[in-house]
């Protein structure tokens, strides 16, 4: 294998040194060694008042901080994200429009707890629907939405339940579309981190909903529940939750200097210990932990030489776009190692993997992957592979 050590992620050219600079020099690594050292000083993770939550990197699914995240908890109206999560698959699979008209049973019409107040035998807009349930939390709205999708509210709880398996959601399972109490409704707090950035990534334009302050039907307006919202301008989502068994829940979403974090806080005991809980998660993260894009996709990391082909040599790199998280501040210390098979030959094709990349910080890997080739090289004629050959040949002898 050929390795190829390099320093700072994205920088592979060697720099100059000047013998008449090396004491200022050597004074100035000290100092930025020191100061990088002092960035990486991470204190332990706030102390969170919820029975269990989880604070996760959005891009990259890196877990920053988490507490009893695995155990099955009463969701109560979190729920509501997996019943906008299918609405939202079945907008973009064509099989519902936002102009539907939602005909409004007595069962959703008789709904308890928070509503949004649509009447029994009327039409709602759908696009209406989805405001009331994530914006007003409305059960009513939720069950509106179950019934014109699967035709029963029983039908819409199979299809969560597949949908949740589908996204790895081990914790997880639905008997209703709205969270109120129920035997064997449980969510843990590592699978809404899970269907939240699903959410978040897979359906953007609905997300745009969760961030809406206040939304009015039937000339009643309600404001949106999440505080967050009013609180903190980086927030931007997403959504509450609170029964007698589940306590006051809260799954909050934000954005600054392009990281997105997700925190679940689940348990806790009012509205507003769940505002200052997940608040304690999301600047946690912010202050000590950044998003860092590592590769930008189908870049040069390396030239390797080859053998018995039309060219000498082949680009080596990574294909994707690649982020990680890491302390904040780290990101030019990032140390790469590239390891490439030795005596490539001739023919390669784009796309096959050379050999594997690691980018790593003192002792934490931050990433593994493999490299492939970012052209083809064709085989040379018979001449050159024959002078090849005979060059190999004889480095194998004299090595």
């Amino acid at each position: 294998m050929r390795e190829y050590s390099q320093g700072t992620v994205g920088n592979f050219r060697m720099k100059k040194s000047f013998s008449a600079l090396l004491v200022t020099g050597l004074a100035l690594f000290l100092s930025v060694s020191a100061l990088a050292q002092q960035a990486r000083i991470i204190p332990r993770a706030p102390d969170v008042a919820a029975s269990s939550y989880i604070l996760i990197d959005a891009t990259t699914g890196e877990i920053l901080v988490e507490s009893n995240a695995d155990i099955p908890l009463p969701p109560a109206s979190l729920t509501k994200i997996m019943t906008d999560y299918v609405v939202a698959s079945e907008l973009e699979n064509g099989n519902i429009s936002m102009d539907d008209q939602v005909h409004i049973s007595v069962k959703a019409w008789q709904m308890e707890g928070s509503k949004m107040f649509i009447q029994e035998g009327t039409d709602v807009r759908l696009e209406d629907l989805i405001y009331g349930m994530v914006v007003q939390s409305g059960n009513d709205a939720s069950v509106a939405l179950a019934e014109h999708i699967a035709g029963s509210e029983e039908a819409f709880a199979d299809m969560m339940n597949q949908h949740a398996e589908r996204l790895g959601l081990q914790n997880s399972y639905f008997v209703n579309a709205h969270g109120l109490p129920a035997d064997q409704h449980v969510m843990s707090a590592r699978d809404l981190a899970t269907l939240s950035r699903a959410l978040i990534q897979q359906f953007p334009e609905n997300y745009e909903i969760y961030k809406v302050r206040e939304f009015t039907y039937n000339g009643i307006r309600q404001p949106n529940r999440n505080g967050l919202l009013f609180r903190d301008r980086n927030v931007d989502g997403m959504k509450t939750g609170y029964t007698d068994a589940a306590g006051y829940c809260l799954v909050a979403s934000a954005t600054r200097d392009g990281m997105r974090l997700i925190a679940v806080v689940m348990g806790t005991e009012s509205e507003n210990a769940r505002l200052v809980e997940a608040q304690k998660l999301l600047t946690y993260g912010f202050r000590f932990y950044e998003t860092y894009e590592l590769f930008t996709g189908n870049e040069v990391l390396a030239s390797n030489q080859v053998w018995s082909g039309k060219t000498n040599s082949v680009d080596i790199g990574a294909v994707e776009q690649v982020y990680i998280t890491i302390p904040s501040s780290t990101g030019d210390e990032l140390q790469t190692d590239i390891q490439i098979e030795d005596g490539l030959r001739a023919p390669i094709n784009v796309g096959d993997v050379l050999g594997r990349v690691t980018v790593s910080l003192d002792d934490t890997v931050y990433y593994q992957g493999d490299v492939i080739a970012l052209q083809a090289v064709e085989r040379g004629s018979w001449i050159k592979r024959l002078m090849d050959w005979l060059t190999l040949f004889f480095m194998g002898l004299f090595s």
